[in-house]
């Protein structure tokens, strides 16, 4: 007997997000990259434009193609709180919270932010696909586990006009969100005074195809406060002024790593306090008890490295003799007037001992490679701020 088979439309490039057309106009260097299967853009135009623009303007950047996962059910509060390192209790309804979660020898899966409806109900956005894993999670627990990637579109608005541009397009009651706030301001349009610049900034959050109606309406609202689209490679400077870490740049998630030990846990990236030890059992929980009792095998730290060629990549030194560590994202900052980088370093450096670092630095100058040794300053705050982010309401920039 002959069987016979339908056949199957099989993607075989990336997807387009619901925006990519608008973005496809605007872009005049034709820069894409894959974002979970999406086209997103690397550059639109320049990378310094888009930048500028992001620390005195506004800008749109596409973050749809981020993983999105609904959790709800009775037990929803109890699966989370066992799943990520952060006590989830002492975060209110309809608040964000930036999370990690971590595999039972206590390494990092994956981070990323917590949006709290209810007790019932959360949603997780985050960098790796989670489905999987979240549905091992939800094991035992009364709840179910949906994947909205495909069904939420996302915008972010990032920067000094950003709230202006809201009020022009008739969303003025998002004034009353503070930092991490989110709230359905319409109808199927939910808002968070979140974002990855360390500026102040939003995230626009809609069904997938009201995403494009969604970015024509505050394309038209920020015409008069200098809106302008922009790409990864500008966020990323922009996150890095922040001190912001990004998965597969400052730590390797565990399930991607390929080697052994090249996983790390929240306390070796600086992050100890998002572990409250004190709520409960949790994922890793036994592991990171221990490695606190024993003590970290790295530090992720900030450093403020001399001259101002960036020094992504570069190796660091100690008494510029003992390599201790490497540099994971570097840049100079335009911003700030500064060259600024985060990195890893075997401990005890970058813990108790932070002096006499050097970074190792090779320049090109007309074909010929100058090696320089620079002086490293480990810094504790980040290397961005201002008072803009926090303001509530925000001034009319």
């Amino acid at each position: 007997m002959t069987r016979t088979r339908t056949p199957v439309s099989v993607p075989n490039r990336l997807l387009p997000t619901p925006v990519h057309a608008r973005l496809n106009d605007q872009s005049r260097v034709q820069a894409w990259i894959n974002w979970a299967g999406y086209l997103s853009p690397s550059v639109l135009d320049t990378m310094e434009f888009e930048y500028f623009a992001i620390r005195n303007q506004a800008t749109l950047f596409d973050i749809s193609p981020m993983h999105k996962y609904r959790v709800q059910g009775p037990d929803a509060l109890r699966m989370i709180n066992r799943l990520v390192t952060r006590n989830i209790a002492k975060i209110g309804n309809g608040r964000v919270a930036y999370v990690m979660w971590c595999d039972e020898e206590g390494m990092v899966i994956d981070d990323g932010t917590l949006f709290r409806y209810s007790d019932t109900e959360f949603r997780l956005c985050c960098q790796e696909p989670m489905f999987g894993w979240l549905r091992d999670a939800a094991w035992g627990f009364d709840v179910s586990v949906i994947d909205e990637s495909e069904t939420v579109a996302a915008l972010s608005l990032q920067g000094p006009t950003s709230f202006s541009v809201l009020c022009r397009a008739g969303l003025e009651a998002a004034s009353e969100l503070r930092p991490f706030d989110w709230r359905e301001i319409e109808p199927g349009l939910w808002i968070s005074r979140t974002g990855f610049t360390g500026d102040l900034g939003y995230e626009l959050w809609v069904d997938w195809d009201k995403g494009l109606a969604l970015w024509d309406r505050l394309w038209s609202a920020g015409a008069m406060h200098g809106l302008r689209a922009i790409g990864y490679e500008a966020l990323n400077l922009a996150r890095i002024e922040a001190g912001f870490i990004a998965a597969r740049v400052d730590f390797q998630p565990v399930h991607t790593a390929m080697r052994l030990g090249r996983g790390r846990t929240p306390l070796e990236l600086s992050f100890g306090w998002m572990v409250d030890f004190e709520k409960g059992h949790f994922n890793g929980r036994r592991a990171l008890l221990d490695q606190r009792e024993k003590g970290l095998r790295y530090h992720l730290v900030k450093l403020d490295i001399g001259g101002f060629k960036p020094a992504d990549g570069a190796l660091i030194y100690h008494r510029k003799k003992t390599e201790v560590g490497h540099v994971t994202s570097g840049a100079w900052s335009p911003t700030t007037k500064r060259n600024i980088a985060l990195a890893e370093l075997k401990a005890p450096f970058g813990g108790r001992r932070r002096d006499d670092l050097w970074a190792e630095i090779y320049v090109n100058e007309e074909g010929r490679w100058d090696r320089r040794m620079v002086p490293v300053t480990v810094e504790t705050r980040p290397f961005f701020q201002n008072p803009r982010a926090r303001a509530t309401p925000p001034g009319p920039f």
